[in-house]
């Protein structure tokens, strides 16, 4: 089966990153599929490469986390085109599946469809136009109406909907004329993650982290991580004299605003760390015993499926969580972490302590999230789980 793949943001383990659609991607050039994945770079003219034999369709459409919201759908319309035409120069596909975000690769799906006269297969990450309005970066009504409309009509011309979070997929049942939506969700590489200590002596020297309780986040540095909240709890920790160590581990727009606020307020317990590749990740792993996940308090939050919560459970971290919805209610139910307010951080404190106290019960809950992480987020098995969707 020729398969025609379009991510604007196709990462490799080696860039680091979100790496679900090399894990699809890949699994289906083991199953004996032809893949080709039109995506996009910040280098110059296109290139193209063998990706562990996926054919990897590099288009030079220049994007900076730090573009204002004009210039990004300026950058999102120019990789549209670019891969429309790409994908007419590549011939007809048994199969179309196309991720977003952004919503507007939705175009190139609704004009190959028309083109190839095949169906295609949206996937949806997070919920567009719905995070900017929410976030209030869209504010003119008629751009909410026309991407609104424009969602719409995406969700109902694909055969089929994979959605990355029970509340996602949802909100698309809730939307008249959809066909069918499937859960599944980003992926825990129990394979390539482990509990085991790996290179953890070198990091915990340079850091001076011996001793201490080791609090980490990593990934995108942005608005709608809202890393504040961390950087509150890490200060009051410093003036409580709690034993703790944080950091920081990822690139992003908001970054240097954050270390000038630490600096100015003279703290100690906190490191900001560069973007790591996948192999990179692992190290700094091996020293973290909880992940912090962040987010911005917008209902729509609620929604996410966020990469480093499935990194975080396949390494048996504790997760802490300032996001309500479903990830609190896995951590809760499953006893792998704790949820707190981020406008209570008293809260955090309350519940860190006992865990702190007792090193048998952060050992339990370790291993809770490394359970949770098999039986439940494997790769292999929700790869299987997706191309029973797909049907190939």
């Amino acid at each position: 089966m020729k398969i025609l793949y379009i991510h604007q943001y196709f990462k490799t383990p080696e860039e680091g990153g979100a790496i679900r659609s090399w894990y699809i991607s890949t699994a289906m050039v083991a199953a004996g599929h032809e893949v080709h994945m039109i995506t996009s770079h910040n280098g110059k003219g296109y290139v193209k490469k063998n990706q562990r034999g996926v054919q990897v369709h590099y288009l030079p459409v220049r994007y900076m986390g730090s573009y204002g919201f004009y210039r990004r759908i300026i950058a999102f319309l120019n990789f549209s085109l670019g891969a429309y035409l790409k994908a007419k120069k590549l011939g007809e596909p048994d199969l179309m599946y196309v991720t977003s975000t952004p919503l507007t690769v939705g175009i190139v799906a609704l004009l190959l469809k028309r083109l190839f006269r095949r169906p295609y297969v949206f996937e949806v990450r997070d919920l567009w136009p719905e995070v900017p309005v929410q976030m209030k970066i869209i504010r003119n009504p008629l751009i909410r109406l026309l991407t609104g409309k424009l969602e719409r009509r995406i969700y109902a011309g694909a055969s089929r909907i994979i959605a990355l979070s029970p509340g996602t997929e949802q909100y698309i049942r809730n939307i008249p004329g959809i066909h069918s939506v499937h859960f599944c969700p980003n992926m825990s590489d129990c394979d390539f993650f482990s509990m085991n200590e790996m290179g953890a002596e070198e990091i915990r020297e340079k850091y001076s982290l011996e001793g201490k309780f080791v609090i980490g986040y990593f990934g995108a540095i942005g608005r709608s991580n809202a890393l504040g909240y961390l950087l509150d709890i890490a200060l009051i920790a410093q003036e409580q004299g709690w034993n703790l160590a944080f950091l920081i581990i990822g690139e992003g727009p908001e970054k240097i605003d954050l270390i000038k606020y630490s600096e100015n307020s003279g703290m100690n317990n906190l490191h900001f760390i560069e973007h790591q590749d996948k192999a990179g990740l692992r190290k700094y792993l091996s020293v973290i015993d909880a992940a912090y996940i962040s987010f911005a308090d917008y209902p729509v939050f609620q929604w996410n499926s966020p990469n480093k919560f499935f990194d975080a459970l396949a390494s048996g971290k504790m997760i802490i969580s300032n996001v309500n919805g479903w990830i609190r209610e896995l951590i809760e139910t499953q006893h792998c972490g704790f949820y707190y307010h981020p406008e209570q951080p008293a809260t955090f404190f309350s519940s860190l302590k006992p865990v702190m106290e007792d090193p048998h019960k952060l050992a339990a809950i370790k291993k809770n999230s490394r359970n949770l992480a098999e039986a439940r987020f494997n790769r292999k098995i929700l790869i299987e789980k997706l191309f029973s969707y797909l049907g190939i």
